[in-house]
C-alpha cells in the first residue's frame, strides 16, 4: 500500500494548522482536501499528522518528474547557494538552461525568454503579437484560461479571473471553443475542414473586429475550463485559417508541455507550427520559472532594453530547466505519460459505466477530465458532488482537484512517472469513492 489515512480528515495537526493559516491569510483558494502538506516524494503526499495519500494534481500539473526529484533538489542546493538573484545580468545556469529548452523545442523556433509565471507568458506574447503586427486586438476562446493579470484575465473565457472587478482590456474578439461533449451547435460534426465552425469564425471576426486583428492565442486543450479536448484536426485548421489571414498565432501550453499529453509538445500531435509557444508549470516543477519561445521574426520587433524581469530567469529557477529536460529524457517519461494514460482512461470508462453521475472520460497522455452530470441523458452539469467527491477520494488516500465552467470536473494528472501499481490503487480509490455517490 502506497497510502496511508489514519483517520479523519483533517487531522489533529492539521486542524490546528488550518485554522491558524485562515486568521492570518485570507481563505480566496480554491477547495482542496483538508490537508496540510509536509513532504512529498514522485507521487506520494504525506502531510503533518503522517497520512500517505497519492497526488493526481501535480501541483496543477507542475511536478511532472514527480515531487521532489533527487537531481532536482541536489542542483538547487548547489544553486541557492552561490547566487540567488542577478536581474538581467547573465549567469551560466540562465545560458544553459536556454540552449536546453531551445533544443528541446520544435526547430522552427528561433528564440526564448525566461519569467516567472504563466501570466507574465502570456501578457508577453500578447504583447509580441501587437508589436509585430502593429494591430491591437487578440482572438482567444470561450472557457480559456491564461492567467489572473488584467490582459491574460480578459483574453481568458472564465468568469472567475474577471468577474466584478469592471472593463476588460478592449481588443479581445472572443469565439467558440468547440467541445465534443457539450456540442449543440454541431461545430464538431465535419472536421476535417469543419466548414460549419470556420463559417461562424469569419462571421465572428468579420461583425466584431475593427480590421486590427493582431492574432490568436489558443489552448491545445482547455485545463481550467474543464479539460475540453477540441476534435481531431480542429487545431490543424484554426493554424491554416489564421495562416491565411496573415496574423500571428499562439499556442498556450503552459499547461500541456513536457510529455502531459503523451507527446513532448501538445503541438506534435497534429504537426502544429505556432509562431509563439508559452510555457509554464512544468518547465520548472515547482521552481518558479516560464518562458515564452517564438520565431526569429516574432521577436524582431523588439530591440534591446525592450523587455525584462526582475526575477525571470534568475539563477536558481534556472538550474533546474536542464536538469528537468534529462530527466524527462532518460526516465523515459513521455513514453510512460502516453502508455499509463491510455491505460488509465480505460480503467477510467469502466467506473463511468458503473457510475450514474461520471458522464463523461475525456483527455490524452496523463491529463484527463472527469465530468460529472446529474442525468447522463441531459448531461446537466452536477458540481454539487466535487466538494464531496474531493473529501471522499481523500478519505480513501487519493488527492484530486476541481476544474471546470461548471465546476463539475475532476482532473487526473499525476506525476508522469506514476507506475501500474501507484495507478491501479489509486483507481480503486476513485472507483470507491465515485461509486459512492448520490444527489
Amino acid at each position: 500500500m502506497y497510502t496511508q489515512v489514519n483517520g479523519p480528515l483533517p487531522g489533529p495537526q492539521s486542524k490546528v494548522l488550518l485554522d491558524q493559516w485562515h486568521n492570518y491569510e485570507a481563505d480566496v483558494t480554491g477547495y482542496q482536501a483538508k490537508v496540510v502538506w509536509d513532504h512529498a516524494e514522485d507521487c506520494i503526499v504525506t502531510d503533518v499528522d503522517g497520512n500517505k495519500f497519492i497526488d493526481w494534481t501535480s501541483g496543477v500539473l507542475v511536478t511532472s518528474v514527480g515531487h521532489c526529484h533527487p537531481r532536482m533538489v541536489k542542483v538547487v542546493q548547489e544553486a541557492v547557494a552561490k547566487l540567488i538573484n542577478n536581474y538581467e545580468s547573465p549567469t551560466e545556469y540562465r545560458i544553459k538552461a536556454a540552449k536546453a529548452l531551445m533544443e528541446a523545442v520544435p526547430k522552427h523556433f528561433g528564440k526564448c525568454f525566461f519569467l516567472t509565471t504563466g501570466s507574465e507568458v502570456t501578457e508577453t506574447a500578447m504583447r509580441l503579437m501587437k508589436r509585430r503586427t502593429g494591430k491591437f486586438e487578440i482572438l482567444s476562446f470561450q472557457g480559456g484560461f491564461h492567467g489572473r493579470t488584467f490582459a491574460s484575465a480578459s483574453a481568458g473565457g472564465l468568469p472567475g479571473p474577471k468577474r466584478s472587478y469592471g472593463p476588460t482590456m478592449p481588443g479581445i474578439i472572443r469565439a467558440h471553443y468547440p467541445n465534443p461533449y457539450r456540442d449543440p451547435l454541431g461545430f464538431c460534426d465535419d472536421g476535417p475542414e469543419f466548414k460549419k465552425y470556420f463559417d461562424y469564425l469569419d462571421w465572428l471576426v468579420t461583425t466584431n473586429s475593427t480590421g486590427s486583428l493582431a492574432g490568436l492565442i489558443v489552448e491545445p486543450y482547455q485545463g481550467s475550463g474543464g479539460f475540453v479536448f477540441p476534435p481531431a484536426g480542429w487545431l490543424k485548421r484554426l493554424e491554416r485559417w489564421a495562416r491565411e489571414r496573415g496574423i500571428l498565432f499562439t499556442l498556450d501550453e503552459v499547461q500541456a508541455l513536457y510529455g502531459r499529453t503523451g507527446k513532448m509538445f501538445a503541438m506534435e500531435h497534429e504537426g502544429l507550427k505556432p509562431d509563439i509557444v508559452t510555457l509554464g508549470k512544468a518547465i520548472g516543477c515547482g521552481m518558479p520559472v516560464s518562458a515564452v519561445v517564438a520565431t526569429d521574426d516574432v521577436f524582431s520587433c523588439l530591440s534591446k532594453g525592450e523587455l525584462s524581469s526582475t526575477l525571470g530567469g534568475n539563477p536558481v529557477s534556472s538550474s533546474v530547466v536542464p536538469v528537468i529536460l534529462d530527466i524527462i529524457k532518460e526516465q523515459h517519461l513521455v513514453e510512460n505519460s502516453a502508455k499509463m494514460g491510455a491505460y488509465m482512461k480505460e480503467k477510467l470508462q469502466a467506473i463511468a459505466d458503473k457510475s450514474k453521475y461520471l458522464g463523461c472520460v475525456r483527455g490524452k497522455g496523463l491529463v484527463m477530465g472527469l465530468e460529472f452530470v446529474k442525468d447522463k441523458a441531459t448531461k446537466e452539469p452536477a458540481p454539487e458532488l466535487i466538494h464531496g467527491l474531493i473529501d471522499a477520494c481523500a478519505a480513501n488516500g487519493l488527492l484530486v482537484g476541481s476544474v471546470g465552467a461548471f465546476g463539475n470536473v475532476i482532473r487526473v494528472a499525476p506525476p508522469l512517472t506514476i507506475t501500474r501499481e501507484i495507478a491501479d490503487e489509486s483507481l480503486a480509490a476513485m472507483e470507491k469513492a465515485v461509486l459512492s455517490l448520490s444527489l
